[in-house]
């Protein structure tokens, strides 16, 4: 039997599999039984995707499943391999969608994941994007050994890879004690070969959300995916038939195949790689889909990869706390002469962490020397934030906050693994020489643990920080030169163009005017380039001729124009990344304003990935604005619209996050006192009705405003 054969038989096997478990389940259900997906706007994604079918009940279920098998044909040989490839994707998800008609948290109770959501989508979609991710991998069935399957996953996490696990390899995965999960990066995602459908279901509203392709354009998907998802598969020997069909189904799509089976097998290049040498997978797959890392030697005792950012620290496991709310702690960097800085030195003042009891709390401080011909002082916050995502690579360290409010947790692992103070000293060193070698000659890091010398330390911190607040609060859109652009998004979003003021930061919200003029004095042909604005069109809106025609440069044509301060006049485009959307709620005249974290429902009736499904991939859509959150307390918030006093809803968590910033903006702008208390949440108004009748009683501005239409 050759590989053709397998990928048939496999296909067909998937099919039968499929039609038993819908037959099961309309049997139980009965064919109007709904048929959802939790926390997705794009219905069953695969079939959505590739069939162009909003499947919203059991019975519309087993129509798709029909068209579904008309793909699996054999006639045309080898064209037929991939489109039986694809069809055995769609039937796995038709098995995997048998189980959340019957429940929606199938998985709860198990070591699995199963569904990802359409946050968990965008979430990995943003490192994707700025490569800080560089692809990801799907491993399947069991290595030959446990100590191999781990090597591999540990290997892959080294290399920032994303990895999904499926099969047998999970099981190994727990008993060599992988933290997995969202977070870590590395996720269990079922343990049947038909759970391929999720992956698969993410790739697809990845497409959709990002790439703006349209339902039902197979060509487009494939092309999408083969171009602009860096993503590979690893299967170990013996490889079932129906991992083949579903291996068929990678390939068309653009993800090589990686394995040590040789069963009716043959190789073809950049496809279908048999590797012998399970210890070669990674290197051959990275190889295969053309993924260069970038190596940063690091002299510190435990792993270094953006696959650790996510991983938290439970107080039990935990050496020492390092609190900045209850300590003198703090993180600083400074521009200094070149006589002031030694390159490459690293000075502890004060006992190490092992002088600190297990588990008990630690003050540090960390103070970052830098000296450059071309370095800014304007650049000194922007290489502290970086801190953040810096610490948080290190294997057993958690990191959140900055400036004197940081919070800083050390594993019991990685202090046995020999991680002290100093090594805190050579990751900032390593990372900001690598990545800001344009502007950074000499580093020399300080690490002050001595608490007698902190409370003054901190004092002449904060005194830095109240000097740059006060040169950030007084740039306003109006007193800087030039505005910047920023691209990075078309990686995923070919269109899309965000234009970067002091008063609106990135739609990503990590990117501030700071750092996008950073990152033009950092690389000038990068991703960030200078945007003038010498031509104005309409203060009100925010339009220039000189943006208009850089977002047409830069978007290749796709658009003609956007405003910077409006959402119903050529708004900006999103590219799926937002951290928060906001839309028109006509009932009140106002906006309401979801973030992606929050999964209910909001007085649109309609949910965070409903309200993002109008408005990804690049495309202008009046009356629907994708933002940062940082830039609702902005003064250029909706300012053609009447301002911040058209908010009339968020989600608590939300209201809390912004509360201090958009209090003040309000004060500022209308002279109302604790303004975000007048805007409703999820607890008191989820629907139009209530909506109103909260803000009749708290009197909110919005009600004497003129109508948006």
């Amino acid at each position: 039997m050759g590989l053709f054969d397998r990928v048939f038989r496999g296909s067909a096997e998937m099919y039968a599999k499929a039609e038993a478990e819908l037959t099961a389940a309309i049997s139980e259900l009965g064919e109007s039984a709904p048929m959802k997906m939790p926390d997705t706007a794009y219905f069953l994604s695969c079939i959505y995707a590739f069939l162009g079918k909003k499947v919203t009940t059991l019975g519309e279920l087993r129509d798709a499943l029909a068209e579904i098998q008309s793909k699996m044909t054999t006639n045309q040989r080898l064209k037929d391999v991939f489109t039986s490839g694809i069809g055995t994707a769609m039937a796995a998800e038709v098995i995997e969608a048998t189980k959340y008609a019957r429940t929606p948290t199938p998985y709860d109770g198990t070591d699995y994941h199963g569904h990802f959501s359409d946050a968990e989508v965008r979430e990995l979609g943003v490192p994707l994007v700025t490569r800080d991710i560089p692809g990801f991998v799907v491993i399947i069935d069991p290595a030959p050994t446990d100590e191999e399957a781990v090597a591999l996953i540990k290997g892959y996490q080294a290399r920032g890879i994303f990895v999904f696990l499926i099969g047998g390899v999970i099981d190994q995965a727990l008993r060599g004690g992988i933290s997995m999960g969202f977070p870590v990066r590395v996720v269990p995602v079922g343990p049947d070969i038909w759970a391929v459908g999720h992956i698969i279901s993410l790739v697809e509203r990845a497409a959709m959300i990002f790439g703006a392709v349209t339902p039902g354009d197979w060509e487009a998907f494939t092309e999408y995916s083969f171009h602009r998802i860096f993503a590979f598969v690893n299967a170990f020997s013996p490889v079932s038939d129906i991992t083949v069909a579903c291996g068929g189904g990678a390939i068309a799509m653009g993800f090589p195949v990686i394995t040590n089976d040789k069963d009716d097998m043959w190789a073809v290049p950049k496809s279908l790689i048999i590797q012998p040498d399970t210890t070669d997978f990674i290197e051959t797959s990275l190889e295969a889909r053309d993924i260069k890392i970038k190596v940063t030697n690091i002299d510190i005792p435990v792993a270094f990869s953006t696959a650790f950012e996510g991983e938290i620290i439970r107080k039990k496991d935990m050496r020492v706390d390092i609190n900045g709310a209850r300590q003198d702690c703090f993180e600083l960097v400074r521009s200094r002469a070149t006589q002031d800085v030694e390159d490459h030195k690293i000075i502890l003042d004060g006992p190490d962490i092992d002088k600190f009891p297990e588990g008990g709390a630690m003050n540090l401080a960390v103070i970052v020397d830098v000296y450059g011909k071309n370095m800014q002082s304007d650049f000194e916050p922007v290489f502290e934030r970086k801190f953040h995502s810096f610490l948080n690579c290190v294997e057993g360290i958690m990191h959140t906050g900055q400036r004197d409010i940081i919070r800083i947790r050390v594993s019991n692992a990685a202090f046995e693994a020999g991680f002290r103070a100093k090594h805190f000293g050579e990751v900032l060193y390593s990372k900001i020489k690598s990545e800001y070698e344009a502007v950074v000659d000499k580093c020399q890091v300080t690490i002050v643990t001595d608490a007698a010398k902190l409370k003054e330390l901190r004092a002449e911190a904060n005194i830095a920080y109240d000097k740059r607040d006060m040169r950030l609060q007084s740039m306003t859109d109006e007193t800087v030169e030039v505005f910047y652009n920023c691209i990075l998004c078309q990686s995923f979003s070919p269109s899309h163009v965000c234009i970067v003021t002091p008063e609106r930061l990135g739609l990503c919200g990590a990117v501030s005017w700071l750092d996008a003029k950073a990152t033009n004095e950092l690389d000038p042909n990068g991703p960030c380039q200078v945007v003038t604005k010498k031509r104005p069109i309409d203060e009100r809106t925010g339009a220039f001729e000189d943006v208009n025609e850089a977002v047409q440069k830069y978007s290749h044509g796709a658009l003609e124009q956007v405003t910077l301060y409006s959402i119903l006049e050529d708004p900006m485009t999103s590219c799926g990344c937002f951290e928060c959307i906001c839309g028109i709620e006509p009932a009140s005249n106002g906006v309401s304003i979801v973030n992606r974290e929050h999964t209910g429902i909001t007085p649109l009736g309609m949910t965070f990935s409903e309200m993002a499904s109008m408005t990804g991939g690049g495309v202008q859509t009046p009356g629907f604005m994708g933002h940062g959150k940082h830039f609702i307390a902005s003064k250029k918030f909706l300012k053609a619209e009447g301002g911040i006093a058209r908010i009339v809803w968020m989600p608590k968590a939300l209201k809390d996050t912004v509360r201090d910033r958009l209090n003040k903006t309000a004060k500022e702008l209308y002279g109302i006192d604790d303004f975000v208390d007048m805007i409703a949440d999820e607890e008191v108004a989820e629907d139009a009705e209530a909506l109103l009748e909260f803000l009749a009683e708290k009197g909110h501005p919005v009600l004497a405003m003129e109508p948006l239409f």
